[in-house]
């Protein structure tokens, strides 16, 4: 998939070094927790979509996504990460947007829903930007990558018709 700066595809093999590096950048890992703790990673969870992405080659992130296939309540859900050294490029938005196209257009769904931690002020800027609204703060919703407490979640979610 082709967005206008990024490309995602598969992750591969050759993918998992660099991914996992980033991953165990400070800005990385306090999101989404040490890499020591999935030594399968990320190739751990068969249910979600897993998406190396590139700018020119290089390997600059992830994003997933999971579908829920329930005919009464189908959607996708997304998550991603950049390498923070990238950050501010405009390719987390070009990201996101890539992948929203292709879960509404290619995949079908109308509604897609995302669900950053209601801190991560940079992270719900991006999703604003592709058309991404607010729904609701889930109060304690993840653990801490620490363990020793839990944070709030922003839900947010995009119909078809509000991509921008």
């Amino acid at each position: 998939m082709r967005g206008e700066i990024v490309t995602l595809t598969p992750v591969t093999e050759a993918h998992v070094p660099e991914l996992r590096r980033i991953r165990g950048t400070a800005g990385v890992r306090a999101r989404w927790g040490s890499i020591e703790d999935s030594p399968t990673w990320p190739f751990d969870d068969p249910s979600t979509a897993h998406f190396t992405v590139l700018e020119e080659g290089v390997v600059r992130g992830f994003v997933q996504y999971g579908e829920e296939d329930d005919p009464m309540y189908r959607h996708a859900s997304v998550d991603l990460f950049l390498d923070p050294a990238e950050h501010g490029r405009g390719l987390g938005t070009d990201t996101v947007r890539t992948m929203a196209r292709h879960l509404l257009h290619d995949r079908g769904h109308h509604r897609l829903v995302i669900d950053p931690a209601a801190d991560n002020d940079a992270a719900i800027r991006c999703y604003k930007a592709v058309g991404f609204r607010e729904v609701g703060v889930m109060r304690r919703y993840e653990r801490d990558t620490e363990g020793d407490g839990w944070h709030d979640g922003l839900l947010m979610d995009l119909l078809a018709e509000d991509l921008t």
